[in-house]
């Protein structure tokens, strides 16, 4: 049977012939039972696919493009494979991002390390270990790293962090490129130039380009055109003093839909915005196009990933709300709390049931704020049913934590009616094993 809810669960999913959820061919109850729950699974097929849309709608209007997985959103030895496998190259922020990709035969020599705080182990891990571009983020990390490479005999590429103040109109949490941030040189406050400048000027450091970011997710098409613009026009005055612009990269934040009213834009038209004004502006600028860089990573990851939950107890408020906790919640999906994060769930094993009632979805955690979906409309629920929330692969499991002392989940890959775990949930004796 076919599945309603298109572009929010991954590519493959359906409903089989008991009425229960698929996803890559696997009974979701089935999932539930084999590996427990909180359980997250992920769709290989719709990571891929992802991943291969996203190269060929760029590099069809742009072949000078590289596309970068942004891992914060989701990274495992796994997941890293995948990556290589699918040609991405890799945007890295820590010494355990950079550690993880190489542990799973992940290149270093197509990483690019972002961070606002750097420290001085992780930027001489990054330099000895080959890591291809660090984006520079302030001046202390501009001395720290040519000071490090020269002692190292390097000559280091590096690209620098612009903040061009334009407002991509996302949750304040998650928006980067206006003036009071803590990331990157601000342009319009004289910042940019004297960075500029003085990368241009350091002996051990080789300045290959120009990166921003916006914020994330974002919905609206206008702010990279607009970013786009402004930043070339900006770099076009230091041509002359030396500025070779072989990378650009107006950083990631591409959108995915989290609940069926809100639709992101599809990947070919932020391909065609990016692209046609990179072009245009290179062109009327007189600028050699550089290679373009692009960094999805919930885009690539959200929609592949599937949060699957056991319903525990219920506590219905006559007149006001009925609760449903689940045996998730904040520690594994921090997201509604955080952000006010929105999300879609079906009762995996009651999708086609109809009778349905309005309930909030909560977590176990001992907050208040621990809700995971508030006011859905679902079937009617008993205790032990299974819970899918779908566009978890992004952020979820990267900000998980073992708040009340709770394991975080296991994690599994399927693919084509296959199924195997690729993180073990943890253990009690994983939770202490580092106490002295």
């Amino acid at each position: 049977m076919s599945f309603k809810n298109v572009g929010l669960f991954p590519i493959d999913t359906s409903v089989n012939s008991h009425g229960n959820l698929t996803i890559g061919g696997n009974d979701v109850t089935s999932l539930a039972e084999k590996y427990g729950t909180p359980l997250y699974v992920y769709d290989e097929v719709t990571i891929r696919t992802m991943a291969r849309q996203f190269i060929s709608e760029f590099t069809s209007r742009y072949s000078k493009t590289k596309v970068a997985y942004a891992s914060k959103a989701f990274l495992n030895k796994s997941m890293a494979k995948i990556a290589y496998e699918e040609n991405l190259e890799l945007d890295v922020v820590s010494g355990g991002e950079i550690a993880t990709a190489a542990a799973a035969g992940f290149p270093t020599a197509k990483m690019h390390f972002h961070g606002n705080n750097k420290t001085p182990q992780e930027l001489t891990e990054a330099v000895s270990s080959g890591v291809e571009t660090i984006v520079v983020d302030g001046f202390q990390e501009l001395d720290l790293l040519n000071q490090i490479a020269q002692s190292l005999n390097v000559v280091q590429g590096i690209m620098l962090r612009l903040s061009p103040s334009i407002d991509a109109h996302t949750h304040g949490h998650t928006t980067t490129g206006i003036l009071d941030v803590k990331f990157g040189f601000s342009i319009e406050t004289g910042e940019s130039s004297i960075a500029i400048r003085q990368a241009l000027q350091s002996s051990n450091l080789d300045l290959k380009g120009i990166h921003f970011h916006l914020g994330s997710p974002i919905f609206e098409l206008e702010p990279y055109s607009t970013a786009i613009d402004t930043v070339l026009e900006y770099l076009s005055q230091f041509t002359s003093e030396g500025l070779n612009l072989r990378e650009f990269s107006p950083g990631g934040g591409f959108a995915i839909g989290y609940t069926q009213g809100n639709p992101p834009p599809p990947i070919s038209s932020y391909a065609e915005v990016i692209t046609s004004m990179l072009k245009t502006k290179c062109s009327d600028l007189g600028i050699d196009p550089p290679d373009l860089i692009i960094e999805p990573g919930r885009s690539i990851v959200g929609r592949a990933g599937v949060a699957v939950y056991t319903v525990g107890v219920i506590k219905e408020i006559p007149t006001v709300r009925t609760y449903v906790s689940l045996d998730g919640g904040m520690g594994d999906n921090i997201r509604p709390a955080l952000y006010g994060s929105e999300y879609e769930a079906v009762l995996a094993n009651k999708v086609l049931n109809s009778n349905k009632k309005t309930v909030t979805l909560a977590g176990k955690y001992c907050e208040s704020g621990d809700l995971l979906v508030k006011d859905i409309s679902l079937p009617h629920i008993d205790p032990g049913d299974i819970v899918a929330i779908p566009s978890s692969g992004a952020y979820c499991l990267a900000m998980s934590s073992n708040y009340n002392m709770n394991p975080r989940p296991a994690v599994v890959m399927v693919s084509e009616g296959k199924s195997r775990l690729i993180r073990k949930r943890e253990t009690y004796k994983d939770l202490i094993a580092l106490d002295l």
